[in-house]
């Protein structure tokens, strides 16, 4: 990724900004461009430097970030960090990329960055930018109102119904209110292949394929026209 993404981090509290500072530190394609303890010294940085990207704590002193929010440029993306729950509403009001509740995993901060790549960033690069980033075998989903590790090896197949997402194992399944785009770029890329707008499969469990479908157990998933040449080249048709 040639351009790096230039964040500010925002928060009252010196721990909750050591946290996300060491968490950046791990992303070769994100810049800390500033970190500080209030809204007002954040408008001075936004004044003069080039940000892209504010991890903005809601509960400060002086000005709340819900107000300095309202008040920046558009085009700088912002991701709320709170540890009060009942702010979430507000926050994705004002059309933030996410809302982080304290304290902050690397795993859950990596979501938040990952939607903002999804959102901002050409496919290529975010790819890049997971991958020299993440070296876990695993990853997290809301499901039932509780965070749950999904791990790469166990997946079968990802299929995208509406406005959420049904990842298949061998005996059960997880459900999560995401988009099929938002989970592909969590999974590394040698060992899924996206068949259909709908449909991920995991390489290790494809039983048979033909040009037109792959078997998994008992389901056949369709493979699309879109999508038909990669998925051949990967295969080997």
């Amino acid at each position: 990724m040639s351009k790096k993404v230039k964040c500010l981090v925002v928060d009252d509290e010196p721990v909750a900004r050591e946290i996300l500072e060491s968490h950046l530190a791990k992303l070769e394609s994100f810049e800390l461009v500033a970190s500080c303890k209030s809204a007002l010294q954040a408008f001075q940085i936004i004044s003069s430097k080039s940000i892209d990207l504010i991890f903005l704590d809601i509960n400060m002193p002086e000005m709340s970030g819900l107000s300095f929010a309202r008040s920046i440029n558009k085009n700088i993306k912002v991701i709320f960090t709170t540890a009060y729950r009942e702010y979430a509403v507000d926050g994705f009001d004002l059309q933030a990329v996410d809302y982080l509740l304290k304290p902050i995993s690397f795993e859950r901060f990596l979501q938040g960055i990952q939607k903002y790549m999804v959102e901002n960033v050409p496919v290529s690069q975010v790819t890049e930018t997971v991958s020299e980033s993440d070296d876990s075998d695993f990853f997290f989903v809301r499901s039932d109102r509780k965070m749950v590790r999904i791990k790469f090896s166990e997946i079968n197949f990802i299929e995208s119904i509406a406005d959420y997402v049904r990842i298949h194992f061998q005996d059960k399944n997880v459900v999560t209110r995401e988009t099929i785009s938002n989970i592909e770029v969590k999974l590394p890329q040698s060992d899924f292949l996206r068949i259909h707008r709908s449909y991920i499969v995991a390489l290790k469990s494809i039983d048979s394929y033909t040009a037109e479908y792959v078997e998994i157990g008992k389901r056949q998933l369709p493979i699309s026209r879109g999508y038909r040449e990669q998925v051949m080249g990967r295969l080997g048709i």
